[in-house]
Formats: structure tokens, sequence, C-alpha cells
């Protein structure tokens, strides 16, 4: 804790000395950014504090104009509710009930008619609040995936970008935000939105990282919010010289802060490499990152950017709202599936100690193809299948295992 201590407060220390900006590792922003010392990021505490001034300084030394309500930072509070059914509210009063949120906001001016807003969260689930899948005692959720992933490699495109002033890519302004209160509801983007400190009638698009330390093997990515504007499909196939592959998802509605900008008329972008076993629990942590597929990603975000730059600004274009047709459920599997899939059938990418599928004897790398009487050809299909169960309730499910089709019982 001490050594970690001691490399903040050096990179810091050199950020000030530094006459022309500095590249700091993917892994080192990651490192500091998850570690015990800020306490999971909750939003309105102390570790989300630090993690602010982290970033303010970093922001700084990548010589970036202050564009928040108080230099870099733009606070908000909030009134945190005790119910699960019930999201914090804003509010602009000033009591000790309320909470203070800070998103930190910096500006590259490249005194163009038009900017692009780059994203990501920086708050996570500090000590295990609400959203935690962790059933234990009070543990620190590091969130080194959910999302300091996001953070590094938005500091990572601030950089590339600060040195493109110098190869004339500069048809835009950039700005970089980092988000607090997502975990709450998306709390930081919102506010923004509801008070920018630019002239949001003349951003862009917006790009979104949450969860982009995890590229697998097959370096699939998950791009959402493609049918926002038509220019977005032809340049993300057109640049991918990375070897990845390409998940594309049309809708601008997502559990993540590039809504708030969808929902403001602003095509949007959100990149995400999957959700994995350690997704809101104290074990997604740094040295599980893939530090490798984060450049990659980070060179392919880069990449796109750079291509849309001539477009002048892009159309926006509305898309149907996903979540709106997610059925709901009385029961679950207790499985993480793997978003990144595309083939037929729904891929189990995690299976939770305890449940129906652990139980069923369902093991992650299982493709469902049928559950009770119903084929299961993709994600949509899966839900709507599981939504007509209740407990108590068995049923028959056939999953295809490294080729072999299996038929389990599971138990609901």
């Amino acid at each position: 804790m001490r050594s970690l201590g001691i490399l903040i407060l050096l990179l810091l220390f050199v950020s000030c000395k530094q006459a022309e900006p500095t590249l700091v590792s993917l892994e080192k922003d990651v490192a500091i950014l998850s570690a015990d010392e800020f306490e999971g990021r909750e939003t309105g505490k102390e570790g989300e504090q630090k993690a602010a001034n982290y970033i303010a300084e970093r922001f700084k030394n990548l010589k970036l104009q202050p564009k928040g309500t108080n230099g870099f930072l733009q606070e908000f509070s909030f009134k945190n509710s005790s119910s699960p059914h019930e999201k914090p509210k804003f509010s602009e009063e000033k009591s000790d009930s309320l909470t203070l949120g800070k998103s930190v906001i910096a500006y590259l001016d490249n005194q163009a008619e038009t900017t692009i807003v780059i994203g990501a969260h920086f708050d996570h689930l500090g000590y295990g609040i609400q959203g935690s899948l962790f059933p234990g005692v009070d543990t620190i959720h590091n969130g080194a995936d959910d999302n300091a992933s996001g953070v590094a490699m938005m500091l990572k495109l601030a950089y590339e970008l600060q040195n493109k002033k110098q190869q004339k890519v500069t048809n835009n302004n950039y700005l970089f935000i980092a988000f607090s209160g997502e975990e709450m509801g998306l709390l930081g983007s919102n506010y923004f939105v509801k008070n920018p400190t630019i002239d949001l009638k003349k951003v862009n698009y917006m790009i979104n990282m949450d969860m982009v330390g995890r590229l697998n093997e097959e370096k699939a990515v998950s791009i959402s919010g493609v049918g926002s504007s038509p220019s977005f499909s032809q340049t993300l196939h057109a640049v991918n010289d990375f070897g990845l592959k390409i998940i594309e998802n049309q809708s601008g509605v997502g559990p993540s802060d590039h809504t708030s900008f969808y929902l403001s008329d602003i095509p949007v972008l959100h990149f995400f490499t999957g959700q994995h076993e350690d997704y809101h629990k104290p074990s997604d942590d740094a040295h599980l990152i893939n530090y490798v597929g984060m450049e990659t990603l980070s060179n392919y975000i880069l990449a796109v950017v750079e291509d849309l730059d001539s477009f002048g600004k892009l159309a926006f274009r509305a898309t149907k709202n996903e979540s709106e047709e997610t059925p709901r459920f009385k029961v679950g599997l207790g499985i993480v599936p793997d978003y990144l899939f595309d083939g037929e059938g729904m891929r189990i990418d995690g299976v939770s100690e305890g449940k129906p599928a652990q139980k069923a004897g369902l093991q992650k790398g299982d493709i469902v193809k049928k559950l009770d009487t119903t084929s299961i050809t993709d994600m949509m299909s899966y839900m709507k299948a599981l939504s007509a169960f209740e407990a108590g309730q068995k049923t028959k499910v056939i999953i295809d295992r490294k080729g072999e089709f299996i038929e389990l019982e599971v138990a609901f």
C-alpha cells in the first residue's frame, strides 16, 4: 500500500514538472485507480475525491483546459435512496442529507466548429453498495475493468489527440469527461447534459468506454449505438485493421453514460469488451486486465476518430430502444451470458455458485440451444423463454457442450 502511494505521488510530481504532455501507461493508470487506497471510488466518498484529484492532475499534465464548473470538477448533489426501487434524485439544496458527487472535465480546443465528447465513468461500488454481486462482508470493490479500464483508455486517447494537433487532425475539439455517479443511475452524465459546460448543439458525437479491459481470445468487442448515425457502421469496419471481431448493437440506449447523450439527440458509440465472473465483485482487480488488448482497442478507437474527422457534423438517427422490449423475470438461472457471442444460441460466460444453473450442471462455455419447448437462437429468445417461468417450476434445457448436445433438468 505504501509503495502505491509513493508511485501516485511520484507520477503527480513528475507531471507538474513536464513542459510537454507525457504518457502514463495504461497499466499504471488502471493500477492506481483500482488500488485499495481509493476504497472502491464510491460516489460521494473520500475515495471518489482522491480519484477525481488524480484524474484532474492527469488532465493538467496533458495540457488540457479545465472545463468543469470548478476548475476540472463539475459537482452535483443528490439525495440517495434506501430503497432499491427508487433512483437517487438531484437537488440544488445544500443539506447534510445530500451526497455530493463530482465528474472531471477537460477540453482540447482546436478552434473547430464541432466537439467530440470522449467519456468513461470512474466511480464504482466502494465497499459493496447496491449492485454488488458479492454476498459477503464489506469488502473493497476496486473495479479495475469497471471502469478504471475505460478511464485509462480515455486518458491515453487524450494524449494521442493532443499530439495530433501537430498533425492537423483538428476538425473537431475534444471534451474528455470522467463521470461519477454512473453506478447509481448515470448521475454524472445526466447532470452534465442538463448543465453542459459547452454548447451541446455543437457536439458532433459521443464515445463512451465502459469495461474495456477484458478483450478475449476472439478479440470480440461490442459496439453499441451504431444505428445512432448513418456514418458509423462503414467507418467501424473500414478502419478495422486490428483483427477485432465487431459485434454491432444498433440501440443508443443502454446501462451506461452514452444513454444520457443519445437522449439529447447526439450520436453515440459505446465500446465494451464483455462481462465476466468478476463483474461487480471484489475480484475485479488490475492483474486480470488484458493490457495488450486495451492497447489494441485504444488504437482502433483512435482510428475511428481519425476517419470520422473529415465527415463534418454527423447526422443523428433515432434507434429502437431494445431495453423496452426486454422481458421481466421472476426467476434466474444464475449465469453470466456471453454478450459477445454471435453464434446461434446463448453462450454461458460464467456460472454462479449455488444457483439453478450450477445445480443442474451447466458450465462456462455451454451454449443453451433449447429451454423447455423454445428454441434459443439469441439473447432475446433466451430472455423471452426464461420470463415464462416462476419459482418452484422445473424444466429441461438442451445445451451444446463442445459439439455434444446434452439435456439437463433445471429447478427454479
